[in-house]
């Protein structure tokens, strides 16, 4: 498997094509936002109609993921569900699935704005989770250091002769890194983004997620479009 590491905050992370983060000294496997049941959520408030195999999908992901790390830990990093609602109503496939997957490791859900009051799925519930010196939380804090988030789904556009292509992708300056959104029908916030060029210092960097994950300077509104990977 393709993968990039980069060094964060004293420790050696990798960030894996399908958008999650292996922190190997440690075990650590983490992933964000995988917005369960967002096929669900959307049919149940009337609007398009999804083919509902998001949930298949983003845990077949999962479980290719920790099959190949061999994780002892698993962090979701918030919003793991589209809302409660989705959570309550996973089929009972989708409920063994996951405690399958929790067996013979630990298991933190981390509180997001999509999921906060989860408790009925195992492992444990938190709104932030500390393994020095790494703190991982949902959203970023401005006053962030060495913290691990997720919460905007960042994507970032490369240009490079002529063409443009536009991937999920992991940020990262010196304080903090963002996750990219891990679920199957999850959207994406451009990193040329007010929200996210105010968080992401000057130096940040964006590694584009996909087969073969590429490093590039985080895309910022006024740069110029002909940049090319490093």
């Amino acid at each position: 498997m393709n993968a990039h590491e980069f060094f964060f905050a004293d420790t050696t992370l990798t960030a894996l094509p399908s958008g999650a983060l292996w922190w190997g000294e440690r075990g650590i496997l983490t992933v964000s936002d995988l917005h369960l049941g967002k096929s669900d959520r959307i049919a149940r408030r009337g609007g398009q109609m999804l083919p509902p195999f998001d949930v298949h999908d983003t845990l077949l992901r999962l479980e290719h993921d920790i099959r190949h790390t061999n994780a002892s830990t698993v962090i979701c990093l918030g919003d793991s569900f589209d809302d409660l609602a989705a959570a309550e109503s996973l089929t009972e496939e989708a409920r063994f699935w996951i405690k399958r997957l929790q067996v013979g490791r630990s298991w933190i859900w981390i509180e997001g704005n999509h999921d906060a009051g989860l408790t009925t799925l195992g492992g444990t519930y938190l709104v932030e989770f500390t393994a020095s010196p790494l703190i991982f939380r949902h959203i970023a804090s401005i006053s962030a250091k060495a913290e691990i988030s997720g919460h905007y789904h960042p994507k970032a556009t490369l240009h490079s002769k002529g063409r443009a292509t536009t991937r999920r992708c992991f940020l990262y300056d010196k304080t903090r890194v963002i996750l990219p959104a891990y679920g199957t029908y999850t959207g994406g916030l451009q990193s040329t983004s007010e929200a996210l060029e105010q968080i992401m210092q000057v130096s940040a960097m964006a590694i584009l997620t996909g087969p073969n994950p590429v490093q590039i300077p985080m895309p910022r509104h006024h740069e110029n479009r002909d940049s090319t990977a490093s």
